[in-house]
Order: structure tokens, then sequence, then C-alpha cells
């Protein structure tokens, strides 16, 4: 099926002006790799449907709608009746599948999608059968001899599977390397952080970023107003903290807390009405998911953690939902870095504080870059 998309693949990226030369030759290579060889990937990223509309951004939907960025198209909203019902159905029959593919310093990466959607998550009656399909991918992806799997945005929640412990606890035994790839997502964050910032407001404080990201600035002597109503979870991560540097980390309730710091990290989802606790001239980093609403024309607003791949990439033909074509999210660059350094742990549960520099120097080493969001 992915070459008979491929040869209409130089004829929309003419018309979307996305056309690179090399596009014809290095998707036919892969796709005739992947089919006659039966060539097994190195590395899979395990995603998951957004949204109606966004699903519809799929390469084999439009493929000249996926070589540029998701946005919403007031053309595809007639379409989105069908699309709920393509959902009933892959919710009621459709397992895991391949969604797009590219070729790395001579590995094939794939990402495979689970049959579900974001809200789908968030029903207690579905998180079982969701749990099964990631199960299930894991273990073919184990059975073929994929090196490495990467659990991106939902299917990693702490909720349903615990960051993707359930299934090494389950499955002791496992070649292939389950990641979240949260280290990657922790570094890029923190290091869009000036050095000089004194001071950060963190919203979701006690998440699994929230914590690990409280830990490394207040190592850094950076003062953290941690909002969070449980005392008993702040605690928590506040004694995990070394002895001197503990009293940097500090519980707020409110986001009057915050009226006089420039410096947000969103983990939780926050109203208009919220932000406007921010002084003027404040930059809100984010790790939430959706990304907030730009609401203040005084301040500004940085992207979803995400990295450029390397420049030697190749066979790229879509985009990673609003990314533009060769940025991807952090996690599925965390992956990326695991696979490429040969790394032969289990990347899941508590984000280790102490790999988030380790992570981001291999990151940098291997080529991939930043993409700055100031």
């Amino acid at each position: 099926m992915g070459t008979n998309f491929c040869l209409f693949m130089p004829l929309f990226d003419a018309m979307g002006n996305t056309l690179n030369r090399n596009s014809w030759h290095l998707h036919k290579k892969i796709s005739s790799d992947s089919a006659k060889n039966g060539r097994v990937p190195d590395f899979v990223f395990l995603a998951h449907g957004v949204d109606l509309t966004s699903s519809m951004h799929a390469p084999f939907v439009f493929r000249s709608f996926a070589s540029v960025p998701f946005s919403t198209r007031i053309f595809l909203l007639p379409l989105l009746p069908v699309a709920f019902l393509v959902m009933l159905i892959m919710w009621a029959w459709s397992k895991t599948f391949l969604i797009s593919f590219y070729n790395l310093r001579g590995h094939l990466h794939q990402t495979w999608v689970v049959p579900r959607f974001g809200f789908q998550y968030f029903l207690p009656f579905a998180m079982e059968g969701i749990n099964k399909r990631i199960e299930e991918a894991i273990l073919r992806a184990d059975r073929i001899g994929v090196k490495v799997i990467s659990l991106a945005a939902l299917n990693k929640n702490e909720a349903l599977n615990g960051g993707g412990t359930l299934f090494v606890e389950k499955h002791p035994d496992l070649k292939v390397r389950v990641v979240h790839g949260n280290t990657l997502t922790a570094a890029v964050i923190l290091n869009e952080i000036p050095k000089d910032v004194e001071e950060v407001f963190l919203t979701g404080a006690t998440s699994k970023l929230g914590r690990a990201i409280a830990l490394y600035l207040c190592r850094r002597r950076v003062r953290v107003l941690m909002l969070t109503l449980s005392t008993e979870r702040f605690q928590k991560i506040q004694r995990e903290a070394p002895a001197d540097c503990q009293n940097y980390l500090v519980q707020v309730t409110k986001y009057q807390a915050a009226q006089n710091c420039k410096t947000w990290i969103v983990g939780k989802w926050i109203t208009p009405r919220q932000q406007g606790w921010a002084p003027s001239g404040t930059h809100f980093h984010q790790f939430v998911v959706p990304p907030i609403l730009a609401f203040r024309r005084d301040c500004t607003y940085g992207d979803l953690a995400a990295m450029r791949l390397p420049d030697d990439v190749e066979g790229l033909g879509s985009c990673e939902y609003t990314m533009e074509r060769g940025v991807v999210h952090a996690c599925h660059a965390g992956g990326v870095v695991h696979q490429l350094e040969g790394w032969t742990h289990h990347e899941v549960g508590a984000i280790d504080v102490d790999r988030i520099d380790i992570v981001w120097k291999a990151a940098l080493k291997h080529g991939l870059r930043p993409v700055s969001s100031m």
C-alpha cells in the first residue's frame, strides 16, 4: 500500500510547494526495502490519534495535507461525520497500524498508531482496551526484533500504565527497550529557560515532568513556585531534593502567587483568566496537551517540546502533527537517541533527574537540534 501512495507523492508535493528532489527515490527505496526484504525497523514511535479533524492529516488520507504542519482546514469539516464513523469502526475492530517511516543512518524508523483518539484515554471503561493494544504493539515489536519502542503522549499516561512500567514488569524478558522519552522532553524545556532566571512558576508540578523539572531547577538554585493543593505530594518531591536545595521548592496553591514571576512553566492547562495573573512580559513554557491558548498579547508563548532530526535523515514525507517536516516531539526524539546510543535500559516510570544532562548531550552529539520557541 505504501508504494502506491509514493506514486502520487511528487505531484502532491509539487502542488503544495514542498517538493524534495529526492522524495521519489528515497520513498521508493525505503518502501521496497521494507516490503521485499522484510526489513525490520530498529525504532518504533507508538503514537495515537489526537482528534477527528487531525485524523485526516494522516498520509494515507491526504498526502499533500500530511506534508505540511497540521492546521484545521474548513474544507475538511464536512468530512467529520465520515471520520466519526471510521473512529467507531477502528474502536471496534482495528489494531495498531503503520502510518509513516524514514531512514536515519541506515536504520529504519517507523511510526505505528494505536487506533484510539485523545478523548478515549479519559474514559475509564476504555483504559483496559487501550493498554491491551499498547501491549500487543510492544510484544509484536519484541517478536520481530525492534530495538526501541517509544510511547507517545497518552500512551505513557501515568494513570494508564505508570509511564510504561506496567508492560516492563509484566514482561521482564523483553528484548525491545520500552522508552517514554520524557527525559529528553524535560531537557528541552529546561534548556529553553535562560540561565539567569532566579524564579519560575510551575503548574502540573507533581506530574512526572513537573517533578523532574522542579528537582533539576532547585539544584541550580532556582526558586520554584510549585502550584499544587497536595501538601503530601509536594513534600514527597521536596524530600527527593538535596538537603541544601529543599528550600528552593515552595508550595503555592493559587495563581496569584506568581503575579511577579515572568517565567511560567505550564504542565496543566490554564484558562485565559488564570493567565491574567502573569505579569506583562511573561514567557509561557509548556508541556501540556493541548497547548494553552495564546491569550495575552503582552506575553510570549513557547511551543511543545520538540527537536529537529539530523540533516542526514532520509525519506521524510509527512509532518508530525503541527510540527514542520523534520521536526518531531521531544519524546519521539528521546527514543531516537536511545536507539542511536544503543542504550540497553528501559526508560519507564519516574524520570531519572541525573540523566537529563546525559540525554541532552547525547541528542546534540547525534545532530538533533532544539527548536527555538523564543
